[in-house]
């Protein structure tokens, strides 16, 4: 199994993990993972995340380009505008979950995620006793003007797991597609914990 096929597999792996979840219906979602060529093994645009095959994946190189044949997931921009900003990711897994879409429409700006156990799942958390912001950027067809935003607030900020598109779902990431899958589940977990909250008036 060669490198592109291996990182194929994890990303269909992780497909049929979150369609479980309920966190990719219909056609939603994309995924990719860096190759140790310098391309990008993502997602083709349209395909049903839970029933990925190879033929499902393809690649492009690191301005969103097509090596291969197919059309890569429309919002490719806000994939490669993660790998030319660090170095050590090696994938980015974008579920439509709904924890996510309903914070989107409760929170302006950023949800807090602060004094929670899970929040150790994330590199260089080492104690409940800590807070996170992920920010809420208003859903665009414009990706490269969505990039751009996200890329902004990279600048002035710290602490970055991921963040949402109002509407829409999440992005995460991590150095391997399983510490991404690793970055979904938490964050579902802990923006479900926070809608249940609001539920309750807390």
């Amino acid at each position: 199994m060669n490198d592109f096929q291996q990182h194929a597999s994890e990303l269909i792996a992780a497909g049929k993990t979150m369609y479980t979840m309920g966190l990719v219906p219909a056609t939603s979602g994309n995924f990719s993972a860096r190759l140790a060529d310098g391309t990008i093994a993502i997602t083709v645009s349209g395909r049903h995340k839970g029933q990925l095959m190879l033929d499902d994946i393809m690649r492009i190189d690191m301005n969103g380009k097509a090596v291969d044949q197919g059309r890569p997931s429309a919002e490719t921009g806000l994939h490669t505008q993660i790998y030319q900003r660090f170095a050590d990711i090696g994938a980015v897994l974008h579920p439509h979950a709904m924890s996510a879409v309903l914070l989107s429409r409760l929170h302006t700006d950023f949800v807090r995620l602060e004094n929670y156990e899970l929040l150790k799942a994330f590199p260089g958390i080492s104690t409940h006793a800590t807070s996170i912001e992920v920010p809420i950027f208003d859903n665009s067809q414009d990706i490269a003007q969505l990039a751009a935003q996200v890329d902004t607030y990279m600048d002035a900020n710290d602490n970055h797991f991921g963040y949402i598109i109002r509407g829409h779902g999440f992005y995460t990431w991590g150095t391997t597609v399983a510490d991404a899958l690793r970055h979904v589940e938490a964050l579902d977990y802990l923006f479900n914990c926070e809608l249940r909250l609001k539920e309750i008036g807390r």
